[in-house]
């Protein structure tokens, strides 16, 4: 059986428009299975009925229509979805995945999508695709399309945007079409933010040099928990989590906090990993406007028109030292943890506006008085981002890794 462009909709509001989306991408010579997630009548069914996927959730349609909770319904129609869709994946006949609609439409397609692989392209067309996009895209590679209009109906704009996204979405799954080359090297995760930038690039180059692939995630939150995901998939085989401040984020309120087990995946997986203390020395905001008032004495510097950031105070410093000690303790994985006294960002160091000893000796105090003995603690007195740390960095994983690369003395830097 061919894969397919698989289209979740519910065609009782959207029959119109996933049938126009559906034309389109048969036309550019892609086939299509259609997965009906409305509740009530339509003219159309799909290639697989509404029933079959309330039944997956838990469910019936009679019931959904009896109960007649708009919340309920959704519920029941994202769980069983995403099951179909997963089963479809392991079937191997999914070469795609569209969804559109508002906020109940666009859950119900991106919980399709969340439950299919990275790399299969996902694709949804809808109204909420220009606020907060994380609860919908996770950690997985959805593009979303804003809509301009409501999907209500085909009018002269909504024709083209749709027809924009159903080209889109068929060019990716041609091109899909065509083999990249796996040279093979076994895969490791860096964490990086701009102030850790010199760090990781130079730990990566090091890596590259020995013989592994390094995949590096912006520390936005869904950056760590995307790294984090794929080490729990089984993707990676080492990890220099060198940027650490999605905790920061985490404790103090900002908008790149990760997941409540971040920094935990790796040892319970039993990955190697060495762990260092990057940005935080900071909380992320958004624009100035956007920083909460009860911060409005606290120090701030303007990383970019959209982005502030705001120092971490010594107490949250010592509470951050204290998380991250607990967190590496859970570790069944061989982890190092290395502490640059000499500064922790490209900010917080001699002359920077976010130098802060007071603040560093705190997190190391956190650190020192939870970390268990079988986490190794290493300490510099450079800060994060001399060269020096870099290569310490790389060589500590390089020689956990060890028996894999044939031993640290073979290590080129």
């Amino acid at each position: 059986m061919s894969k397919k462009i698989v289209l979740v909709g519910s065609l009782d509001t959207k029959e119109k428009e996933f049938l126009y989306v559906k034309e389109i991408i048969e036309e550019s010579g892609v086939e299509t299975l259609l997965i009906n997630t409305g509740v009530y009548e339509s003219s159309s069914f799909g290639d697989i009925f509404n029933e079959e996927v309330a039944k997956a959730g838990g469910s019936t349609v009679d019931e959904l229509r009896q109960k007649n909770d708009r919340g309920y319904a959704v519920a029941v129609m994202t769980n069983g979805v995403a099951s179909i869709v997963k089963k479809l994946v392991d079937d191997v006949q999914v070469a795609g995945v569209f969804g559109m609609g508002g906020t109940a439409g666009t859950t119900v397609g991106a919980a399709a999508m969340r439950s299919v692989p990275v790399g299969i392209p996902k694709l949804i067309v809808s109204t909420v695709a220009s606020g907060n996009t994380r609860p919908y895209v996770g950690e997985k590679d959805i593009m979303m399309m804003y809509s301009i209009v409501d999907i209500a109906g085909i009018n002269s704009l909504s024709a083209r945007i749709l027809r924009n996204a159903a080209n889109a979405l068929s060019g990716m799954v041609k091109g899909n079409s065509v083999a990249i080359v796996d040279d093979g090297k076994p895969m490791i995760g860096a964490t990086m933010f701009g102030v850790t930038t010199p760090c990781v690039n130079r730990t990566r180059e090091i890596l590259e040099k020995n013989g592994f692939d390094v995949l590096v995630f912006h520390a936005t939150g869904a950056g760590g928990d995307a790294m984090e995901n794929l080490i729990n998939d089984g993707f990676i085989q080492g990890v220099v989590d060198i940027t650490t401040t999605e905790l920061a984020d985490g404790l103090v309120g900002g908008i790149f906090s990760s997941g409540k087990n971040r920094l935990e995946v790796a040892g319970a997986k039993g990955i190697p990993q060495v762990v260092s203390v990057g940005a935080l020395d900071m909380v992320n905001f958004g624009p100035p406007e956007t920083v909460p008032e009860k911060f409005k004495d606290r120090k701030f510097y303007q990383h970019n028109p959209t982005t502030t950031l705001m120092r971490t105070t010594v107490e949250e410093n010592f509470i951050l030292g204290g998380t991250l000690a607990r967190k590496l303790n859970k570790s069944a994985s061989p982890t190092v943890l290395v502490f640059p006294k000499g500064g922790v960002s490209l900010l917080d160091k001699s002359g920077q506006p976010f130098e802060g000893i007071e603040e560093r000796q705190a997190l190391y105090n956190g650190i020192k008085e939870n970390l268990k003995p079988h986490i190794t603690l290493l300490e510099v007195e450079e800060d994060i981002n001399n060269p020096s740390v870099a290569s310490l960095i790389a060589y500590q994983l390089l020689e956990l890794l060890s028996t894999k690369i044939g031993g640290v003395e073979n290590a080129t830097f």
